[in-house]
């Protein structure tokens, strides 16, 4: 599995379900460019969509190939990957300021991604449930819109991963004021990776490593 990140949260996922099987592109959040930031480019099997209502997640159709988009809670099998749509809110007050968020788990090559959108609050139970065991987790991290640092942190320990990518944070060029993944990462205070622009990555991998933080470079 191949995973690279455009910023915001949005992300490129290549996978391959079954060995020896066809390669299956997952883009999650696709954003446009009023936000600073050069949009994803290309094409994908799958375009999964967190937060229909902002355009920092839902410009789907700069998406080349036809893709099927997943934008609500529910279960979904594709390609033999399976993609679990999970109710939560973009704020603390069960979505009546910013709506509500989808949060989203990817289950492929024995590999459970869960990526929390535009989360906005810690977990409740029955989310940490249906979430369940987590291998990497994609987490906004910026605050002022999302989850802050000290918020983010706690959801971790709530979903315990393997991998930690933080996501929706400040970088060069992002016309958002949002808090850089520096204050996340000395929140988490736990091992941290700087500087991956393509995080490849295999089951048997996972199974050997202690949780860690992984701050993606954008893919340009």
């Amino acid at each position: 599995m191949n995973i690279t990140w455009y910023g915001q949260s949005c992300f490129k996922i290549q996978t391959k379900a079954q060995r020896g099987g066809k390669e299956t592109t997952i883009i999650t959040d696709p954003f446009d460019k009023s936000y600073g930031l050069r949009p994803p480019q290309g094409n994908a099997n799958i375009v999964i969509v967190s937060h229909t209502q902002h355009n920092d997640h839902n410009n789907t159709k700069i998406i080349k190939g036809d893709p099927f988009i997943i934008d609500a809670s529910g279960e979904y099998s594709i390609e033999g990957t399976q993609i679990e749509g999970i109710e939560s809110f973009h704020d603390k007050v069960k979505g009546a300021e910013r709506g509500r968020n989808t949060i989203f788990t990817i289950d492929s090559e024995g590999i459970k991604i869960c990526h929390l959108g535009d989360l906005g609050h810690i977990l409740e139970e029955n989310q940490v449930e249906a979430i369940g065991e987590v291998d990497i987790l994609m987490i906004p991290v910026g605050g002022t819109f999302t989850l802050n640092s000290k918020e983010a942190e706690e959801v971790v320990s709530q979903l315990e991963p393997k991998i930690i990518i933080p996501m929706h944070f400040k970088v060069e060029g992002l016309t958002l004021e949002l808090d850089d993944a520096d204050k996340f990462c000395k929140e988490y205070g736990g091992k941290t990776e700087k500087g991956i622009t393509k995080l490849n990555i295999k089951k048997k991998e996972l199974d050997e490593i202690e949780t860690k933080v992984i701050v993606m470079e954008i893919n340009k």
